[in-house]
């Protein structure tokens, strides 16, 4: 339904005319994400606390209209868009970082926080917070939590579910509840926290947040591993596991990802290696070293063809902005990207690898995979141009085969992406009717009249 002059007046009244607007221009900027597809709202507000987060839906379930939270629009399956109309609740004025407390190694703040201001906000106190998508100079600590965003540090430390000990979260139905604890340990009730992490704003609006920190590493050393055969940096990646080494990072990068980043930051990287691993691993001075040279034994006796370590601060910093600076790289490729990002078992890296090889040579098709190969995580991406449908046809059967073969190695096909609505045609691959009945059982209780963020992770639902 088409939002009354009524309503936006109670909008407005709500938030202050300010922050609420229906003006074509401002719901331009608010229509779409970083998977390119456009939805329109119908108007967007900004509130700046909970209780007006709690007006807005109060008054959604009262006149029936939808509400989509949002935070910087950097997700990668459409979470954030309104796919039927509504109102686009942007929640960039939370952006208050409210505590840290050294002493009990947490911190309190608002959804609306750049998860990079975070990460230097928390080192100038020698705290570390391990949670690292490679958004994160744009990503908000909100947004990471609807998605439960992982990153390259993941394989070391885990993703930002393990982060959050308790949340403020305004439910659909208006109601302002907490969850989880300040401590160590809780284990009072059914664990709402981690069911809310990961729910993609269909269960809440999060409104504040209270995070675990970590002391800062001692040390840092970041080093490079480049490969003539994409099997074998693929098999390099499990046997660093196997002997029990754990880096804190392991990224991969095939070819193609090599060349297009190359190019695109005009960097010195060999465009003649088939792989590279960019590898880095944390502690203290003497276990960093210790473990640097461990890995570099490990990769030139696995077939490293050249290892490299970074010598400076400024030289990891590049590399990693290399790698950061893929996904938007890419489009050199093609105007249209189509982007996966499966987790296979880490033993299961090099089968995956040379199913990309198979899919590559069957269809075709550009694709470029890099990723996080150390937790398994390969983001798969296909790049074309969507108005030519013999390619997209081709490509939509290409992801289907790659799905179903993740499945069978006994992966998942999202890692960190969530399911938004790309992903809703596959989740029944991978969720069974039993259990995806539960989930939905669940919205329903949490959000009776299905306002918030219709049409998101399930095939069918009360507003899809």
């Amino acid at each position: 339904m088409a939002l009354s002059d009524i309503i936006f007046k109670r909008l407005r009244d709500i938030v202050g005319t300010a922050y609420c607007s229906r003006a074509k221009e401002d719901l331009v900027c608010y229509s779409y994400d970083a998977t390119s597809q456009t939805c329109f709202p119908d108007a967007i507000v900004f509130p700046q606390n909970a209780q007006e987060v709690s007006a807005v839906l109060k008054l959604a379930n009262k006149e029936n209209f939808f509400v989509i939270p949002r935070g910087s629009g950097s997700g990668m399956t459409g979470g954030s868009l309104a796919v039927s109309g509504g109102i686009v609740m942007v929640m960039t004025r939370f952006n208050r970082i409210c505590n840290i407390d050294k002493d009990n190694l947490i911190a309190h703040v608002e959804p609306g926080v750049l998860t990079g201001k975070f990460h230097s906000e928390v080192e100038k106190h020698g705290l570390f917070y391990p949670p690292d998508p490679s958004s994160s100079e744009f990503c908000t600590l909100g947004g990471n939590i609807a998605e439960c965003a992982g990153g390259p540090r993941a394989v070391k430390y885990g993703v930002t579910r393990d982060y959050v000990l308790g949340l403020e979260v305004v439910i659909p139905t208006g109601e302002i509840i907490h969850t989880g604890v300040q401590t160590a340990k809780g284990v009072v009730g059914y664990d709402l926290t981690r069911l809310l992490t990961g729910s993609e704003g269909t269960l809440g609006v999060v409104t504040r947040i209270t995070l675990r920190l970590l002391p800062l590493p001692e040390s840092v050393m970041t080093m490079t591993a480049f490969f003539d055969e994409i099997g074998t940096a693929a098999k390099t990646v499990s046997e660093i596991i196997r002997r029990s080494v754990i880096p804190r990072s392991i990224e991969y990068m095939d070819n193609a990802s090599i060349r297009c980043v190359k190019n695109y930051l005009n960097t010195s990287l060999p465009v003649k290696s088939e792989a590279l691993l960019l590898i880095e691993v944390d502690g203290k001075a003497d276990e960093t070293i210790a473990a640097i040279d461990r890995l570099k034994s490990i990769c030139t006796s696995m077939g490293a063809i050249d290892v490299n370590l970074a010598k400076t601060k400024a030289e990891a910093k590049s590399l990693w902005k290399a790698r950061k600076a893929l996904s938007s790289a890419l489009f050199a490729y093609g105007p249209d990207k189509i982007n996966e990002d499966i987790v296979v078992p880490r033993s299961k890296i090099p089968d995956m690898v040379k199913k990309i090889e198979l899919l590559r040579n069957k269809t075709g098709l550009v694709m470029v995979s890099f990723g996080h190969a150390g937790d398994g995580n390969i983001h798969f991406n296909i790049m074309l141009d969507k108005k030519n449908k013999a390619e997209l046809k081709k490509a939509e059967a290409a992801i289907e085969e790659l799905f179903d073969y993740t499945l069978e190695l006994g992966g998942t096909i999202s890692g960190e992406h969530g399911v938004g609505i790309t992903k809703i045609p596959y989740i029944k691959k991978e969720i069974g009717s039993v259990e995806l009945a539960l989930m939905k059982k669940i919205k329903n209780l949490f959000d009776p009249k299905g306002i918030l963020n219709p049409g998101k992770i399930f095939p069918y639902g009360p507003a899809a």
